[in-house]
């Protein structure tokens, strides 16, 4: 309710300041200052009778307490009345105790004086008044249990409890309601795209068993029989045509009245068996000026057709491809998270949902360059936003404001990656200094930069330790939990991939991976694997339990892994160091999607010691480096994001073919 107050109070500003009411204005925002219900947020009552006690201000808490009884408690039933009796009595019990506990014997005696005729009468405080006479009333049995920790709590929380409830009791202004039905209207829209995404599902596989039924279906025995009637010879009458025609004569239609039938349920198998084997042959779409057709990549069928083993059905289907292109700079990351809602990160960042349309959702603008991103685990509306002069901010793409700006480290102002935890109770930050190498030929200097790996708690967002790095202080560059966040990998400018327990914050776990840094890691689907890209142009596997040990190992084009370089006119060159994922896995992790020059590709992990990943298809429709993916499944559906160096960012419909 609390945050529905909120959001009413800035629709009323903004409609008065529409209207041009600036006398009611004023005394909304006066009577907003001055407001003794503090939006109806309990924390915030609390603080305030927190603070009247720790004031010693006994006149303002008894009228505080009488304007909530007269506002509040006085419209509840009689069932009720004892309850507040005891939250009141126990309210001046923590006060007196607050007096005792610090010292102040005046305000001691100040609260029996002036309250001592309205509580003689009450049976609760009988044995109170000789409070002020004991030398250790702690230690006194009759009152121990008010001087502790516990008991404070316990009222405190008590009283939070009581007023949380009491704020949801009708009625309500009918203003308030317009939130419940947003709520109920994204929950319903949530709703619907998911149901429509299963029913696209339903009806493909629908299709696909009317189809293999019309193929294998028995045809009738008088199909049959014409199917095998020869042809007439020219001695069987007048009419007949001759068994055998020349190659420049036309031939005859057919008389038999099954072949049309058979030849068309022939025709209708060719299609279905090229839909699903030929990436490259598929319905043109309608696409824009400035996509560019992708290259075909079958290896497996080029073999068929030169004679080799046929080759296999195709894992997925490209079913639509949509571009955004409100960006004017190259992109740095692009993510998704589980509600099909995408960020892009550059100098300001947009947040845009696809629901069912893709459409902006929120625009920040930002005066540093934006280097990391994460979606909070929960609530996943919230975004961590790291900047190169910093500062980490905690954003409400909802509410479309920042809730927190941390100060990080001023030495290490470059937050190259952020990474929040499973549980959402905290979240790792990457700090690096200033210092680079320089550039040359594509590559820069190995000069690595000092950085810090620092854990920050997400609630009370203070920064619990800082993680050791050695040998040497270095930048970490990318960051990645496992499922339940017990495990953190990580990949640094010094080419070596550090494995830390989360549960007792030390890394027992560290090999050199790369010759160069390391731009991306993550872990596999079975978690017993850990998948790197370096600067040394390899796409590595790990296994985790075995230090040092690669179990796979493939080398990849510059243009999937970095430094990605733009070519312009009169020689210009724009080169751009990874910065977000450069590969991502679909949901069961038998699939890879990486970078390339005109879009993403899609590799099959075939495993094995060779490693070798084949590529299965090609996304295509940019005419810039990739620089940035990742991929979201739900369902049989399947979504992917490409960010490219020209400010575009193409999303991807897949659908899953089933064997």
């Amino acid at each position: 309710m609390a945050s529905a107050v909120e959001r009413t109070d800035e629709l009323v500003r903004e409609y008065l300041i529409y209207r041009g009411f600036s006398n009611a204005l004023k005394q909304l925002d006066a009577d907003i200052k001055a407001d003794k219900d503090k939006g109806f947020r309990v924390d915030r009552i609390l603080e305030q009778l927190q603070q009247l006690v720790l004031s010693f201000d006994l006149a303002g808490l008894r009228e505080y307490w009488a304007y909530l009884e007269k506002r509040l408690f006085s419209r509840l039933e009689d069932v009720y009345r004892s309850t507040v009796h005891k939250l009141r009595t126990s309210l001046y019990r923590y006060y007196v105790v607050s007096t005792i506990q610090r010292v102040s014997p005046e305000k001691t005696q100040e609260f029996f004086l002036k309250l001592g005729p309205e509580l003689q009468g009450q049976v609760e405080w009988r044995d109170w008044f000789v409070l002020p006479f004991l030398q250790a009333p702690e230690q006194n049995p009759l009152f121990a249990t008010y001087f502790s920790r516990q008991w404070a709590d316990t009222f405190l929380v008590s009283l939070h409890n009581f007023l949380s409830v009491l704020f949801q009791f009708p009625p309500q202004p009918i203003l308030l309601n317009f939130d419940v039905e947003v709520q109920r209207m994204i929950t319903v829209s949530e709703e619907n795209e998911q149901l429509r995404q299963m029913l696209f599902a339903l009806q493909m596989d629908c299709r696909d068993q009317q189809e293999q039924s019309l193929v294998h279906h028995k045809l009738p025995p008088y199909v049959q029989n014409t199917d095998q009637v020869k042809p007439p010879s020219a001695t069987e009458g007048p009419y007949a045509q001759p068994p055998a025609q020349g190659p420049g004569t036309l031939s005859q239609p057919s008389s038999q009245p099954g072949a049309p039938r058979h030849r068309r349920i022939q025709e209708h198998e060719k299609e279905r068996k090229e839909l699903f084997t030929k990436p490259t042959v598929q319905t043109p779409e309608k696409k824009g000026d400035s996509e560019v057709d992708s290259p075909p990549l079958e290896p497996s069928s080029r073999a068929a057709a030169q004679g080799g083993a046929p080759s296999l059905e195709h894992p997925f289907i490209k079913l639509s491809q949509e571009e955004y292109g409100e960006h004017h700079s190259s992109i740095m990351h692009c993510s998704c998270e589980g509600k099909l809602k995408m960020l892009s990160v550059f100098l300001w960042h947009q947040v845009w949902s696809f629901n069912p349309m893709m459409q902006t959702k929120a625009t920040i603008m930002s005066k540093s360059p934006l280097l990391s991103l994460e979606w909070a685990t929960k609530p996943d509306r919230l975004l961590l936003l790291g900047s190169g002069v910093g500062t980490v901010r905690l954003y409400d793409t909802d509410a479309k404001k920042n809730l927190y700006e941390m100060n990080i480290d001023e030495a290490h102002p470059r937050i190259l990656s952020l990474a929040c935890s499973p549980s959402g109770s905290s979240f790792i930050c990457s700090a690096a200094a200033l210092s680079r190498g320089g550039t040359g030929e594509g590559r820069r200097v190995p000069v690595t930069a000092s950085g810090q790996l620092l854990l920050w708690d997400t609630k009370t967002v203070k920064q619990q330790l800082r993680f050791s790095l050695e040998p040497e202080p270095v930048a970490i560059n990318c960051t990645a939990f496992n499922h339940n966040g017990n495990l953190l990998v990580t990949g640094a400018a010094d080419g070596i991939i550090r494995l830390f327990d989360m549960q007792r914050y030390d890394c027992p776990m560290s090999w050199r991976a790369h010759d160069g840094e390391v731009y991306s890691v993550e872990f596999s689907y079975d978690e017993n694997t850990v998948y790197s890209i370096g600067e040394d142009g390899k796409f590595i596997q790990w296994n985790i339990h075995r230090c040092g040990v690669r179990q796979s190992e493939q080398a990849l084009a510059q243009e999937a892994t970095g430094p990605f370089v733009l070519s312009g006119y009169s020689g210009y060159k724009q080169v751009q160091t990874p910065r977000g994922r450069l590969f991502a896995f679909d949901s069961e992790g038998q699939h890879v999607l990486t970078c390339s020059s005109s879009g993403g590709v899609i590799h099959r992990l075939t495993g094995g010691e060779s490693g070798a990943l084949e590529a299965v298809l090609s996304l295509g429709g940019h005419r810039a480096p990739v620089v940035t993916v990742d991929w979201c499944s739900a369902v049989d559906c399947g979504t992917c994001l490409t960010g490219s160096m020209d400010g575009k960012i193409k999303l991807s419909t897949l659908l899953a073919s089933k064997s």
